[in-house]
């Protein structure tokens, strides 16, 4: 085996922390960009009106999607190939090339496609497109460090890098708004778009420390072909769980108004803390499932109690303390988004077991199982969310909460299902 500096060479076996560490490192991480991201809506509620907040939440949400999509499932593919053994150098050269392309063409046809059919919420500011390309590729590279490390055994390592991403997008959120009130929704972009770049530069200098990676990008088809074969049937399921929370917000600015998308972003945003221990427990559960197939019953139950545990925990705080944090934004905010947030947070022991399940067919190559049951519960929470947007944020998370609800019960019988026929495997 090859060292770099005293560090593993991506072309050896790397030095893995355990599965715990992953997950604990990973959920600080989040927690910490969670933070620093509610720090910086409360800045931007202050520092511009209802309107701009509006629209920069959904020019937010617009690039997630952009991310989402464009991943490709890169993330979930480095850690099947990765876990079965092969070169992690060449893995993450295709994947970093591939979503590189996919993110600049999304973002590009996104804006294009707004300023044709919404020119009304179009930005055609130079700044503006700018930025959001920039936060596309760079949050798409994001996502992919966030698995890879996790592939490679070194997930605590987010830590940093949210960390001083959060901090930085804060600092210039803050200044803007010292320097620049009312601020446009542009410079709110350009201050949420410097963290995202902070956070991918520093991931990529943590993989050329840890594990001796150099970012090489390569297109060559031999090695892109087989890593999209993995990582499409990964992405699709992906983008089941994710797409009603990245999708509502464009949804309400452009069929309600922005106003109303400015209501439920910060409530959502919020809430998504809460969501994210299981969201990052799935992704290690995932990763530990390919490598250890064997452990994969004993894998899920650890996991999932402490991603009740720990998510449980910061949804207590949420519903406890949903209106002073609200209010920290404003009067307006803590008296439309209270409700929601409250209702929103409750549904995290529902979200836990949907991450569980769909963790285990991922595992085990269930796709289409997974994804018919995301497609039908992702429609189902949309719908009926957006039916309620009428009488206010706090109806439409109530009527989320029932359906994920109600989409969880039965996920989690299938769940213990598929987890007995698995023991039944072992032996």
């Amino acid at each position: 085996m090859t060292t770099v500096r005293g560090k593993s060479a991506v072309d050896g076996p790397p030095v893995r922390h355990s599965a715990l560490r992953s997950s604990i490192g990973l959920i600080i991480a989040k927690g910490a960009q969670t933070g620093s991201g509610f720090a910086f809506w409360v800045v931007a509620a202050h520092a511009a009106s209802t309107r701009e907040v509006g629209l920069t939440t959904a020019a937010v949400s617009a690039v997630l999607i952009c991310a989402q999509l464009a991943v490709l499932g890169a993330g979930s593919a480095v850690i099947v190939s990765v876990g079965r053994g092969e070169p992690p150098a060449r893995v993450l050269d295709a994947a970093f090339a591939i979503v590189g392309v996919a993110s600049t063409v999304l973002a590009l046809g996104y804006l294009i496609l707004q300023l044709t059919a919404a020119p009304d919420t179009a930005s055609t500011s130079v700044l503006f497109w700018l930025m959001f390309l920039v936060a596309a590729v760079t949050g798409t590279m994001g996502t992919v460090l966030d698995q890879a490390l996790v592939a490679l055994g070194r997930g605590a390592s987010a830590t940093l890098r949210y960390t001083m991403g959060g901090g930085v997008s804060l600092a210039a959120a803050a200044l803007v708004a010292l320097l620049a009130r009312p601020a446009a929704s542009d410079l709110l972009m350009a201050c949420w778009t410097l963290g995202t770049a902070v956070t991918c530069i520093v991931g990529v200098i943590q993989l050329r420390r840890l594990v001796g990676y150099r970012l090489r990008p390569s297109l060559h088809p031999a090695r892109g072909r087989p890593l999209l074969m993995l990582g499409i049937p990964n992405q699709l399921l992906t983008l089941t769980e994710r797409a009603p929370g990245l999708v509502l917000p464009l949804l309400l600015a452009h069929m309600v108004s922005p106003e109303a998308a400015a209501y439920w972003y910060p409530a959502w945003m919020m809430a998504w803390a809460a969501y994210t221990a299981p969201m990052l427990m799935g992704i290690v559960q995932f990763s530990e499932g390919v490598r250890e197939p064997g452990r994969l019953v004993s894998t899920t139950w650890a996991t999932l109690r402490w991603s009740l545990a720990i998510g449980g925990l910061g949804s207590v705080v949420l519903i406890v303390f949903a209106r002073p944090l609200l209010h920290l934004l404003g009067d307006r905010y803590a008296d439309a988004s209270a409700g929601a947030l409250r209702w929103l947070a409750a549904g995290v022991v529902a979200y836990a077991v949907l991450q569980a399940y769909n963790a285990v067919c991922r595992a085990r190559g269930h796709y289409a199982e997974a994804i018919t049951v995301g497609v039908v519960l992702a429609a189902a929470l949309c719908i009926s969310a957006l039916s309620a947007a009428g009488s206010g944020p706090s109806a439409m998370a109530l009527t989320w909460l029932v359906v994920l609800s109600v989409g969880a019960l039965a996920v989690g019988l299938r769940l213990i299902a598929v987890l007995r026929r698995v023991k039944q495997e072992v032996r």
